[in-house]
């Protein structure tokens, strides 16, 4: 176990560096001088070269990432352009808005998710199974910015106006809802088709059959044999799903006006803020790789049967 734990984060962490270099080459080859655009049209060129040499950007690209990446490495993200200070200054309100996000979308949507699942195996190949499965395939195949429309529309101002379509520093908590369910609903699809897979097979396997034998009601059944054993291998699923949360975040947040990294990603990329850019890019990566990491370290954990070394 420990080998394969060692090994997937020595690859995730080359995949780590790998994305650093693909967001260097990408941020450097968007177009305009981000000196100019920090001092404006009017400003003289002998300031714009003043201030490309103080950004150290008249040096070649190779010393520019090699500077970048030491600082990466010391926890140094480097001075945003457009805020004039340090990016992990800048990002401290953000990362904290989007991770309660995300956590607020997990928990709405795993439980719920894992339900569903199981209740469609119960109910399997009855109403309840065919609309859930209709349901979730549609769901699926939606993006989420257009769940997010959809919900507007159904639940925002222009509709049953039960929430607001449009985050405010000065709203009330309700604020937090439709952004929640925007992600629940782009998370729970994949969940609760696995687990209903997953109770099917639980619930036709030997174990079970035998515990019936036994003479225990269909509620012990279900609670200390059949459940424990669907949960262990969805749970890789909602670790996959929650590190998908990382980036989907970011069209959601986009959506609703909502202050947290994507919203300070897609204001980076309007004002070539490149070390914001940079670092909100490798934030979201990062975090994909850890969950992907515990993804894999819980699938050989609810699994014996795939520990094995190559």
């Amino acid at each position: 176990m420990f080998r394969l734990v060692a090994v997937r984060l020595f690859f995730g962490l080359l995949t780590l560096w790998a994305v650093s270099v693909a967001v260097f080459a990408a941020t450097q080859a968007l177009p305009g001088d981000a000196a100019l655009m920090i001092l404006g049209r009017d400003a003289t060129e002998a300031r714009v070269a003043a201030l490309r040499e103080q950004l150290h950007l008249d040096q070649p690209l190779v010393v520019q990432y090699a500077q970048w990446l030491q600082g990466v490495v010391r926890g140094d993200l480097g001075i945003s352009y457009s805020n004039r200070s340090p990016v992990t200054e800048v990002l401290n309100g953000p990362i904290g808005a989007s991770l309660t996000l995300m956590g607020l979308a997990a928990l709405a949507a795993a439980p719920l998710a894992l339900a569903v699942g199981a209740f469609s195996a119960l109910r399997r190949d009855r109403a309840f199974d065919h609309t859930a499965s209709l349901g979730t395939l549609v769901t699926a195949a939606v993006p989420e910015f257009v769940v997010g429309i959809l919900l507007i529309l159904a639940l925002g101002p222009g509709g049953l106006d039960l929430f607001p379509s449009v985050y405010s520093r000065n709203g009330g908590p309700e604020q937090w809802v439709l952004p929640v369910l925007t992600l629940a609903f782009a998370v729970a699809p994949p969940i609760v088709r696995m687990m209903r897979a997953t109770m099917i097979e639980v619930l036709e396997s030997e174990y079970v059959q035998q515990a019936r034998l036994k003479g225990l009601d269909e509620r012990t059944v279900l609670v200390r044999h059949a459940l424990p054993n669907a949960v262990g291998p969805v749970a890789q699923v909602v670790a996959l799903q929650l590190a998908w949360l990382a980036g989907g975040v970011v069209a959601v947040e986009f959506l609703f006006n909502f202050p947290g990294i994507g919203k300070v990603l897609m204001d980076a990329i309007e004002n070539r803020d490149v070390p914001l850019v940079q670092a909100v890019v490798l934030l979201i990566a990062g975090v994909y790789i850890l969950v992907n990491l515990a993804a894999d370290v819980i699938g050989l954990a609810a699994n014996p049967k795939v520990r094995v070394t190559r």
